[in-house]
């Protein structure tokens, strides 16, 4: 097939776009011409592209340890239940034993093959493909290089460690031991994303000029995460760039195509401190707070009212009151949002320039009302405008927008899977790159990962130096 009759076919030369690359080499294939059949009891999706089945496309199943068994490992033993003929747990690791027998349990796994500390593990000889690391962010690199050291491949959850060495030494030890190393970037892998990474690289905007794209992290998840939670402190954690944003810069990143060169940031912590504590507050919301029922950071009403974010307490019952009660007077997450220990800024500005003068903001906070990401793509000949579930492009020959949306067709196997469908897709072509030992089916290299964080650390130290910040990766 010729490359004009090619462009026919799959509706582009109609609406003047040219292809740079042929979309077939990331398994999709675009119509922007609106001919694309959608289920006729759906809204109609002006811009299709095929998003292939978080299925792997393999004979032989790969065998995994899973190590951290919280919320993102129980994501992993989800899929795999899903896709036991494809990936099969025959170990798992954490320090709640509780949390380790749930996985463990599900899963059939014996118990000789679950431990406690992850080094546990790592003493045995190697006993599975691969090993998927979920442990907090101050505890991936340890158990990352044990394991490439040992042979396994690894998938490794965000970020990748909690230093600029640390994750320039973990690409260094994939490339001397030659192992597959899958950094969960998994907005990479979700369909909305992967059809407007699609979409630019057509060349329906013609030349790209910038991006805009925000985070809102939205404010009870702030409370939660951030201020009381895990990642609330970032000696102890990773700065909140790389803890909640990492994804943003390697989406960023992964749309313009070329390699950053500068970044500055600009930010701070402007609510969440003692000074801003009001009068008469206690250390905790259980203890009688004056401004409990008016406060909207309240424990009790993020947690106990309104149920949310109730998975790192362990609860017996989701639905017992009293059990979240007693937690809340115990734990973290009972404390009043002015009196804690946490440094994460609560608001974070960056702006950053790419080879050949591409430019991008990003934007993100935490007071709005909800989450998802909101992003802007300025094109020489059109404009993309998506709000984390579509997204429209505006031809600015034509006039006329076009919408994508996903369809019931592509999204009926994401619908347990988070991020939008990409925590599935991640795993998808893990499994798939372990099987057919090919690190080229991930979509993020370990080197595109790894070269993201450095754009989050130099974020970081523009940040705190008041100076634009050379990327160097």
């Amino acid at each position: 097939m010729i490359r004009r009759d090619f462009l026919k076919r799959v509706g582009l030369v109609a609406t003047g776009v040219a292809l740079s690359d042929p979309i077939t080499k990331a398994e999709t294939a675009i119509n922007l011409s609106g001919s694309a059949a959608a289920a006729p009891q759906q809204p109609k999706s002006d811009i299709h592209v095929k998003i292939r089945s978080p299925k792997p496309q393999t004979d032989k199943p790969i065998t995994v340890v899973i190590i951290g068994a919280g919320n993102r490992g129980r994501m992993y033993s989800r899929y795999s239940k899903t896709f036991n003929d494809h990936i099969k747990v025959v170990g798992v690791s954490d320090i709640i034993e509780s949390r380790c027998n749930n996985i463990a349990d599900l899963h059939n796994v014996p118990q000789e093959n679950r431990f406690g500390h992850f080094r546990e593990v790592f003493e045995r000889p190697k006993m599975a493909d691969a090993v998927i690391i979920a442990t907090p962010d101050d505890r991936h690199y340890e158990p990352c290089i044990k394991a490439m050291e040992l042979g396994y491949h690894v998938l490794l959850e965000k970020p990748a460690a909690p230093t600029e060495k640390e994750c320039k030494d973990i690409l260094k030890v994939s490339q001397e031991k030659n192992r597959i190393v899958a950094i969960s970037h998994v907005l990479r892998y979700s369909p909305y994303f992967i059809a407007m990474k699609s979409v630019v690289d057509s060349g329906a905007v013609g030349e790209l000029v910038s991006i805009q794209h925000m985070e809102p992290i939205q404010y009870a998840h702030m409370a939660h995460s951030y201020v009381r939670g895990n990642w609330r402190c970032e000696k102890d954690t990773t700065p909140i760039i790389l803890a909640k944003s990492c994804h943003d810069l390697d989406i960023i990143r992964w749309i313009v195509g070329k390699p950053c060169k500068s970044i500055s940031a600009y930010g701070s912590l402007h609510l969440f401190k003692k000074e801003n504590m009001p009068a008469g507050a206690p250390p905790r919301c259980t203890d009688g707070c004056p401004h409990e029922s008016t406060c909207p950071y309240s424990a009790i009403d993020i947690y106990v009212k309104q149920k949310r974010h109730l998975g790192v307490f362990d609860l017996k019952d989701r639905k017992d009151e009293n059990e979240i009660m007693e937690k809340l007077r115990t734990n973290w997450y009972g404390r009043c949002v002015y009196q804690c220990d946490n440094d994460q800024p609560d608001h974070y500005v960056a702006n950053m320039e790419f080879e050949d003068g591409v430019t991008s903001s990003f934007t993100m906070d935490a007071f709005s009302p909800w989450g998802g990401r909101r992003t802007r793509i300025m094109g020489t000949m059109g404009f993309i405008e998506g709000n984390g579930s579509t997204f429209t492009l505006w031809d600015f020959k034509t006039r006329t927008p076009k919408t994508w949306r996903m369809v019931i067709d592509d999204a009926e196997e994401y619908k347990d899977a988070g991020h939008g469908g990409g925590d599935y897709g991640l795993v998808r072509d893990f499994v798939e790159a372990v099987a057919f030992e090919d690190p080229g089916k991930l979509s993020s290299s370990i080197k595109d990962s790894i070269e993201s964080h450095v754009m989050g650390f130099a974020a970081e130290k523009s940040r705190k130096s008041n100076h634009k910040a050379e990327v160097k990766a």
